[in-house]
């Protein structure tokens, strides 16, 4: 269908659209027009990925005097795919009406283990050996070997991509990373240096969160984005965990010993060209010496990882005169590894900030504040001049550099903690010194500065109020939609107690107990007696999980379970993991059921859907608060209070109730769907904590449904299937219509429709 919002032909390639996709585009192009940034909560399963692709590309379209480049990011390679597929979809409906001059470019970019074609690099097993091996046949000094010596292997993939020189690109169209890969080799050329080259002339670009929040990725591939680009960063409920890891850094014994072996090796390496060839060094030391970090532009197989530090921060100044000779820079590194050993030889927990850090450095292991802030790019520029290939040998020392780099430029927003033990096991010695980052805002500071418009969306995004402050930045739209339906096809439950009246919960005083681990126990075997198909049940850890299951199993109600449905348990294993759901799906799919146990912020619960018959039931087992007695998460606390004004309960409870929200999501995908929503602690009976759920969410719980025992909670699940068994209009009622057609939607007028989003 095609219609007008204001002076924007919209191009949606669907016959029927949902009312609050209408809206959605409403609020995306009031902020597209303010050239501002946004917050948008959208229900799951409400089309929000086709509502952002078709406005954003018809605005591009309606104002070709001022072309628009979308950079859509995501958190996994599947969502990227699904993307792309949509997009598809929407690219040809707009050829179909306009022509050719409708034509994009769109690409997925993922890492060189999803888009490699040379069997002999893709084989390795993991990302870091994969870059290494391409470096290995890649790098410019093993090309300029191999036109002497014809023994020395290249990749002909990369060759072909370069002979063909400007001729090596990729027609208009919508490329997923399969159809990049099949083109790629049907060319012959590297589909990854070939994606990475036309990321800049592309229209839409898909890809990773990181590329665009972590500095070492993002000044490689992000940097030549125009300023008139819309990001778009899809199910971001997470986005400020995101952020915090991109700029932290850990270091343990296994860090340290693999850094002393580096610097072993690269000694060698250094004794081997003084031997050999001492004028490559030197040219290494004057380049230094005028200032120049690194040799001028790169080829692009050279590029390593950029700067961890964010590039407003990054000194623009010369090498320090200590390191600029590599045998003095690896005297320097040698002093920090001692010295950082030195301090995880410890039996206490240690908390300091950078500045502390740093001026202990500076008297313990005579290294100054300038000098950290330039071993990253120092460590680069010595590893291009030895010509190492091998990158992935070499991560232990990137990790010491990362971290040094990082405390010599940051005085605030940064703690350094020292931890002996894992508090979990005291008994297993295991040291780790954490520089952790607690201010979310410094990596998308840059994001939000540079892009015109930054669109934060995802199905949980509640209490919206908190992400602008967390992330500080104005959003000059911020919304929450709910959900129009022809049927109630939602039911949450909160469920306080068993069927002996006493209370459930996972409070930490009341977890172990027996009654309260039998109640759940009871719980799950009624439900899987009267649910059909697949039911989901999420626990608060893997800790937990494994012990009430142990429970469940000696008393004999695992047995009992077993005798209704199948039982698939998540494990901290990946392949594990996709095999227990695979097979979940099998038995759900034949008709014998299935429950999978699983676990909030496990894999499972971030990317998992279960949709249609796959979820009938998500039974959500104790409220998921982090562990309150991690240092890391303390020190964080005490900054958001101090520097954000925000309350830890506030936080710790803002941030359980997000991960009980995403999990519980996983239950709907479409509005065709159905299925029940079990919380089952009392605390969710609160009106401070239930308040904090998606709003979609808070419509369909009944005041009727907030304090429930097993028992009425069997009998409203009957109740609820027994509806949802009946035929019903897919369109509704002219009262409860959630599909508007093209009429429909144009008798709607553009005045009622606005009365209607707000």
């Amino acid at each position: 269908m095609k219609f007008q919002i204001e002076d924007v032909t919209v191009y949606f390639p669907y016959d029927h659209i949902y009312r609050e996709q209408y809206s959605y585009m409403i609020e995306l192009k009031r902020t597209l027009d303010a050239k501002g940034h946004c917050l948008l909560e959208m229900p799951t399963g409400t089309g929000k990925t086709i509502a952002l692709l078709s406005l954003i590309t018809s605005y591009s379209l309606t104002k070709p005097q001022s072309p628009m480049k979308l950079i859509y990011c995501t958190r996994t390679v599947h969502e990227m795919e699904k993307t792309l597929a949509e997009l598809k979809i929407l690219h040809n409906y707009q050829i179909k009406h306009l022509g050719p001059q409708a034509r994009i470019l769109a690409i997925g970019l993922s890492s060189r283990k999803n888009l490699c074609v040379n069997p002999t690099v893709v084989a390795a097993e993991n990302r870091d050996s994969v870059d290494a091996g391409c470096r290995k046949l890649t790098a410019s000094w093993v090309r300029a070997l191999a036109e002497e010596n014809t023994d020395v292997t290249t990749c002909e993939f990369f060759e072909n991509y370069e002979k063909a020189a400007s001729a090596a690109v990729l027609p208009p169209g919508v490329y997923t990373l399969q159809e990049l890969r099949a083109f790629g080799k049907e060319k012959g050329w590297c589909p990854y240096f070939l994606a990475r080259h036309m990321v800049q002339f592309a229209n839409v670009v898909v890809y990773s969160y990181q590329y665009l929040l972590d500095p070492k990725v993002a000044g490689i591939i992000s940097k030549e984005m125009q300023k008139e680009s819309v990001v778009v960063f899809d199910e971001a409920h997470n986005i400020d965990n995101v952020c915090i890891e991109a700029l932290s850094v850990s270091v343990r014994r296994q860090t340290l010993e693999g850094a002393t072996r580096n610097l072993s090796r690269i000694s060698q390496e250094i004794d081997r060209f003084k031997a050999t060839d001492t004028s490559i060094l030197r040219a290494e030391y004057n380049r230094l010496v005028e200032g120049l970090a690194l040799r001028g532009n790169l080829p692009i197989t050279d590029n390593w990882l950029s700067n961890p530090a964010l590039p407003d921060d990054i000194l623009k100044e010369a090498v320090p005169g200590n390191i600029r000779r590599a045998e003095h820079f690896l005297h320097v590194l040698r002093r920090l590894v001692q010295y950082l050993s030195g301090r995880l030889d410890t039996e206490n927990v240690e908390k300091e900030s950078p500045v502390g850090f740093v001026a202990s450095i500076s008297s313990h292991a005579g290294i100054d504040q300038k000098t950290l802030k330039f071993c990253y790019d120092r460590l680069h520029s010595l590893m291009l001049t030895l010509e190492i290939t091998d990158t992935d040998e070499f991560l232990h020392i990137q990790t010491i550099c990362d971290f040094a780099t990082l405390v010599g430029t940051y005085g605030r927003g940064f703690s350094i903690i020292i931890e002996p033990f894992d508090e979990r096991m005291p008994h297993i010695p295991d040291p780790v010194l954490q520089l952790s980052c607690h201010d979310a805002s410094l990596a998308i500071k840059p994001v939000f500065d540079r892009f015109q418009s930054v669109v934060i969306t995802s199905g949980t995004l509640s209490p919206i109020d908190l992400y602008p402050r967390l992330l500080n930045f104005h959003p000059v739209v911020s919304r929450s939609f709910t959900m129009s339906l022809t049927r109630d096809c939602i039911c949450p439950m909160v469920l306080t107690r068993g069927s002996d009246q006493l209370p459930v919960s996972t409070k930490f005083d009341m977890r172990s107990d027996p009654g309260v681990v039998r109640n759940y126990g009871k719980l799950l075997l009624e439900m899987v007696s009267v649910v059909p198909d697949g039911i989901v049940c999420f626990f608060v850890s893997y800790s937990y999980m494994d012990g009430i299951i142990n429970t469940w199993n000696d008393s004999g109600i695992l047995k009992e379970i077993m005798q209704h449905k199948l039982v698939f348990i998540e494990t901290q294993d990946v392949v594990e993991t996709t095999l227990a759901l695979d097979n979940y799906r099998r038995a759900c799919d034949c008709g014998r059921g299935a429950v999978f146990f699983s676990v909030a912020r496990g894999k499972v619960a971030e990317g998992i859907d279960f949709d249609r018959h796959y979820g009938r039931l998500v039974i959500m087992i104790g409220v998921p608060f982090q562990y309150t007695l991690s240092k890391i998460l303390l020190a964080r606390l005490e900054y958001l209070r101090d520097t954000f004004q925000i309350k830890e309960g506030n936080f710790l409870t803002f941030d359980a109730l997000r991960q009980a929200a995403q999990c519980v999501g996983r239950v709907i995908r479409s509005k065709a769907d159905y299925g029940m929503m079990i919380f089952a602690d009392k605390r969710y009976s609160r009106h401070d904590k239930r308040s904090k759920l998606p709003s979609w969410i808070l419509s369909h719980l009944q005041d009727a449904n907030l304090n429930l025992s097993t028992d009425m909670a069997l009998h409203i699940a009957r109740e609820f299937l027994k509806k949802m068994a009946q035929p019903y209009d897919k369109t509704g009622s002219s009262d409860k219509k959630t599909l508007l057609s093209q009429e429909e939607l144009e008798k709607l007028g553009d005045g009622s429709m606005h009365e209607m989003s707000y």
